[in-house]
C-alpha cells in the first residue's frame, strides 16, 4: 500500500523576507541601495571622515583658493583631491558636510510630512462625507500649483534657515501622502475586517490606527522613496536660488551656486563635483524606489 505523507512541513516566508528576496533579485536596485547607504554613511560620519572642517575659519588659507583637483596646499602640504573653492575650502570636505544638510532637511521634512499627511488621509477616508470633501478640495488646490512656486512664496515670507526650509517642504509635501493614504484607506474601509471591528464596538481611533492604517503602508513607502528624492532636489533648487539654507550651513545646492559664477573662468570643479554628488544621491534613491514599487504592487508581480 502507498503511504501518503501528511505531516510534511510547509515553509512560508514572512512578508518582509519575501520583499527582501524579490528586492535583491534586481542588481540595479541593489546597486542603488548600496550607493545610497554609502552616501548616508559619508554624511553621518563627515566630521570624522572629512580632511578638514570647511567652515572653520582657522583651518582655511586664502592662499589655497581656487586650486584645481589634485593640487597641494601651500602651507600644510594637504592634497585637495577635488580642488578648493574661492575661499580655500576643500571641496571634498565641503561636499561631505553639504550632504549632511541636504539629507537632514529631506529626512526631517519627510518624517513630518508623512505624519501629517497620514493622519489627514486616514481621517478623510474613515469618516468620509463633508470632512472628506473639504480635505480633498484643499489637497487638490495645493497640488494644482507647482511645488517650487509654493516653496518660494513660503520662504519669501519665512526667511532663510534650515528650519524654515524644513517647514516649507512639509507644507509642500503633506498633500501627496494625504492623497495616497486616503486612496488606500477608501479601499480598505469597505472590507469585512473593518465592519467586524465596528460591530465589536471598537473605538474609531483604534480602528483607524490599529487596523486600517497598517494596510495602507506599502503604497506609502513607495511614495516616500520618490518624495525624499524630490525633497533633496527641491531643497537644492531653493538654495541655488538663494532662498534656502544660509551660507553658514550650506547644502549641495548652495555649493553649486557658489561655483556657478566661476564656470566660465575654468574653475569647473567648484560646481561640477557637488552637482555629481547631488545627481548620484537622487539616482540611487530613485532606483530603490522603482524596485520597491514593483515589489509592493501585486499587479506588477509575475
Amino acid at each position: 500500500m502507498t503511504e501518503i505523507a501528511t505531516n510534511t512541513p510547509v515553509r512560508i516566508d514572512s512578508p518582509s523576507k519575501r520583499i527582501a528576496k524579490q528586492f535583491i533579485e534586481d542588481p540595479v536596485a541593489v546597486v542603488g541601495l548600496i550607493l545610497f547607504g554609502l552616501v548616508a554613511l559619508i554624511a553621518i560620519a563627515a566630521p570624522w571622515l572629512a580632511p578638514q572642517n570647511p567652515y572653520d575659519l582657522a583651518q582655511l588659507n586664502i592662499m589655497d583658493s581656487s586650486l584645481p583637483p589634485g593640487e597641494t596646499s601651500f602651507d600644510t602640504e594637504m592634497t585637495y583631491w577635488l580642488g578648493t573653492d574661492q575661499q580655500g575650502r576643500d571641496m571634498l570636505s565641503a561636499i561631505m558636510y553639504g550632504l549632511r544638510i541636504s539629507l537632514l532637511v529631506a529626512t526631517v521634512s519627510l518624517a513630518l510630512a508623512i505624519t501629517i499627511g497620514t493622519i489627514v488621509g486616514v481621517f478623510a477616508a474613515f469618516f468620509g462625507g463633508r470632512l472628506d470633501s473639504i480635505i480633498m478640495r484643499i489637497v487638490d488646490l495645493q497640488l494644482s500649483f507647482p511645488a517650487i512656486l509654493i516653496a518660494l512664496i513660503l520662504l519669501a515670507l519665512l526667511g532663510r534657515g534650515v528650519d524654515k526650509v524644513i517647514m516649507a517642504l512639509v507644507i509642500v509635501q503633506w498633500a501627496y501622502y494625504a492623497r495616497t493614504v486616503r486612496s488606500s484607506a477608501m479601499v480598505e474601509r469597505s472590507k469585512d475586517y473593518i465592519d467586524a471591528a465596528r460591530c465589536l464596538g471598537l473605538p474609531s481611533r483604534r480602528i483607524m490606527f490599529r487596523h486600517l492604517l497598517p494596510n495602507c503602508v506599502p503604497p506609502l513607502i513607495v511614495v516616500a522613496t520618490v518624495q525624499i528624492a524630490q525633497a533633496i532636489a527641491l531643497e537644492a533648487t531653493l538654495s541655488f536660488l538663494g532662498v534656502g539654507v544660509p551660507i553658514t550651513e550650506p547644502s549641495l545646492g548652495l555649493l553649486i551656486a557658489n561655483g556657478y559664477d566661476y564656470l566660465l573662468s575654468g574653475n569647473y570643479w567648484i560646481s561640477v563635483f557637488p552637482g555629481i554628488a547631488l545627481v548620484v544621491t537622487i539616482i540611487a534613491i530613485n532606483l530603490v524606489g522603482d524596485r520597491l514599487r514593483d515589489v509592493l504592487n501585486p499587479r506588477l508581480q509575475k
